[in-house]
C-alpha cells in the first residue's frame, strides 16, 4: 500500500480504533477497488466524532483530498458566464454545466403561468445581470470568496456515511478540520447561551474552507417543511440569504455561491426557494452593488436548473 488513498485510509483506520465501534480493520483494505477504499475513506470521515486530529493523519488527509480535488478539477470565476453573458437558452445549457465535455440532455419545455415581464425577470435583465451567474455542477470544486452550505442545527456535519446531502460532501471535501472548527464555534456558543444551544434558522456563520478551492465556507440552517408552507418558513428562507449576504459585505467576501438551501432534505419547495433566491439577491444588489463581483446560484439537479433558467429568464 502506497498509493495516498491506502496511506490515508490506513491512517483513518487506525485512528477510528480509538473508537468503540470501528466499522473496519486494517485487514478490510487489502482487497477492495479504488471506489470501495474511497467509500470507506467519506464513511470514516463522515462518522467520526470531533476530537484532536493528529499531525500524521492531516498529512495523510490533505493530501489525499487535493489529489481529489486535482481530479475533479477546480472551476473558476472566469469559467462561469455572468447572466449577461448568456445570449439563449441553448447557449445557457451548455455553458452553465459543470460537467467538463459531457453533452447536456435537451432542455424540455417549461411549465406555462410564469409571467413573461415578471418584475424578478425585469431585474435580472438590468445591470445587475453582470453580477449573477447560473452554474450546474459539485458546489466543492468552485474557486470562489465563499460556497454555502446548507447545515442542519447541530452545525457539525452529516454524520451519515456517503449520504448524498450537500452539508455531507462540502464536509467531506474540506476534511476533518471542518467539524473541528464547528465543534469548536458550537462549544463556545453553547457556553454563552446553555448546553441545549442549536443553531437557529435563518443564520450565517463562517469558517475556513481548508481543502476546498473557495476561501470561506458561509454555513447557515435553513427552514425544514413539514406539511404546508408558511409565509414564516418563506420569511426565514430570505433571513438565510440575506444574512449570508451580510457575512460577505462584513468579511470582505465579494464572490459567493449559494446551494439550494432548504429543499430536498428540508422539503421546502424548490420553485418558491428559486423565487425567494433570485428576489433576495437582486434586490440585495440594488442597494450593495458595488461591493460583490459576483453571485451564483449553483444548482446540481436538471430540475433546479431549468427552474432558475425560466425564473432568470435564460429561457422563455
Amino acid at each position: 500500500m502506497n498509493t495516498k488513498t491506502d496511506l490515508f485510509l490506513e491512517q483513518l483506520i487506525k485512528d477510528a480504533s480509538n473508537d468503540m465501534e470501528a466499522p473496519f480493520s486494517c485487514a478490510d483494505i487489502s482487497s477492495p477497488g479504488t471506489q470501495e477504499k474511497k467509500d470507506m475513506i467519506r464513511s470514516l470521515m463522515n462518522i467520526r466524532v470531533p476530537r484532536a486530529l493528529s499531525t500524521e493523519l492531516l498529512q495523510r488527509q490533505d493530501a489525499y483530498l487535493q489529489e481529489e480535488l486535482a481530479e475533479k478539477g477546480i472551476v473558476r470565476l472566469p469559467d462561469i458566464p455572468t447572466l449577461n453573458e448568456l445570449q439563449s437558452c441553448a447557449d445557457s445549457a451548455d455553458r452553465i454545466s459543470g460537467t467538463g465535455s459531457s453533452p447536456m440532455k435537451a432542455i424540455p419545455e417549461y411549465p406555462t403561468g410564469y409571467p413573461a415581464e415578471s418584475p424578478v425577470k425585469r431585474q435580472i435583465r438590468s445591470y445587475i445581470a453582470k453580477k449573477l451567474s447560473l452554474w450546474q455542477g459539485d458546489i466543492t470544486r468552485l474557486n470562489v470568496g465563499a460556497i454555502v452550505n446548507a447545515a442542519n442545527s447541530q452545525m457539525l456535519g452529516c454524520f451519515v456515511p456517503c449520504h448524498r446531502c450537500i452539508d455531507n460532501a462540502i464536509h467531506s471535501a474540506a476534511g476533518m478540520q471542518l467539524r473541528e472548527e464547528c465543534h469548536q464555534i458550537m462549544t463556545r456558543k453553547r457556553a454563552a447561551y446553555g448546553a441545549n444551544y442549536e443553531e437557529p434558522t435563518g443564520t450565517a456563520t463562517m469558517t475556513n474552507a481548508y481543502n476546498l478551492p473557495c476561501d470561506h465556507v458561509i454555513h447557515t440552517v435553513g427552514p425544514i417543511v413539514y406539511g404546508e408552507l408558511t409565509a414564516e418558513h418563506c420569511r426565514s428562507l430570505q433571513n438565510c440569504y440575506e444574512n449570508i449576504l451580510n457575512c460577505c459585505l462584513e468579511n470582505h467576501i465579494r464572490s459567493v455561491a449559494f446551494c439550494c438551501i432548504s429543499t430536498g432534505e428540508f422539503h421546502f419547495p424548490n420553485e418558491k426557494a428559486a423565487e425567494i433566491a433570485i428576489e433576495t439577491v437582486t434586490s440585495f444588489l440594488e442597494t450593495h452593488d458595488a461591493p460583490m463581483e459576483r453571485i451564483i446560484f449553483n444548482v446540481f439537479t436538471d430540475r433546479d436548473r431549468t427552474i432558475y433558467e425560466r425564473l432568470l429568464g435564460l429561457c422563455a
